[in-house]
């Protein structure tokens, strides 16, 4: 009998610890109201615009120059022969020194200290802030000299000059603002062939020329200093 009162006690006490648990039946649940105070006010979600990588087998300016710094496309282009689509936006033939503009087949005096011929390509028009290097389409002033002055009378069918250093064939007619290319050759963070020294963009990378096509050519012929 002891045993058996034991049983029902346990049971009775487990049934009270069951109804305790599932709370007092007298107090049912209220929800709380919503929050009346001052409204947080969160920024717009920004837009982020769409900008291709790509135009047919051509890279844009901003899709390589992307890739060169994205870890996971760097290989993709890092010293890859490429093409790339640009509006030229600038040029560096104003800074060429009157010693440096003149013929092939004379020196440049001692002392002349010229930069190597270069120009920019962007993917809008105008756009000097985003703007890529052209390196390696002439090795100096004097192979450019030359070819603008065979731009002047060129006709249809006529062959550009070779630059004797390079070997590689000059754009024709000379690149200048506002047109639009189609440029071919290796891209990277530098450009090595010049003899002064390596010049590097880690932003926005170095095209080094290997081909030019024209899109839209120059709305004016390219000059240097001193040509009429």
């Amino acid at each position: 009998m002891t045993f058996t009162r034991s049983l029902v006690a346990m049971a009775a006490v487990t049934q009270l610890v069951i109804l305790t648990g599932c709370g007092d039946s007298a107090k049912p649940y209220s929800p709380k109201p919503a929050w009346s105070g001052t409204p947080v006010a969160l920024p717009d979600v920004p837009t982020i615009p769409a900008r291709p990588v790509k135009v047919g087998d051509a890279y844009t300016v901003w899709g390589a120059s992307h890739h060169l710094r994205s870890i996971v496309h760097v290989d993709d282009v890092k010293n890859k022969d490429i093409s790339i689509i640009g509006w030229v936006v600038k040029t560096n033939f104003a800074d060429a020194p009157a010693c440096a503009v003149h013929p092939t087949g004379k020196a440049d005096p001692d002392g002349c200290n010229p930069p190597v011929p270069a120009f920019w390509i962007a993917d809008e028009k105008g756009d000097t802030k985003n703007a890529m290097k052209v390196l390696g389409f002439a090795s100096n002033f004097a192979q450019l000299y030359d070819q603008i002055k065979k731009d002047e009378k060129a006709k249809d069918g006529d062959t550009p000059n070779q630059d004797e250093f390079l070997g590689t064939p000059l754009p024709m007619p000379t690149p200048n603002v506002d047109a639009k290319v189609k440029i071919s050759g290796t891209y990277g963070y530098a450009y090595t062939k010049a003899t002064s020294g390596i010049e590097t963009d880690p932003r926005m990378g170095v095209m080094t020329y290997a081909k030019l096509e024209y899109i839209e050519k120059p709305p004016e012929p390219a000059k240097l200093p001193g040509m009429k």
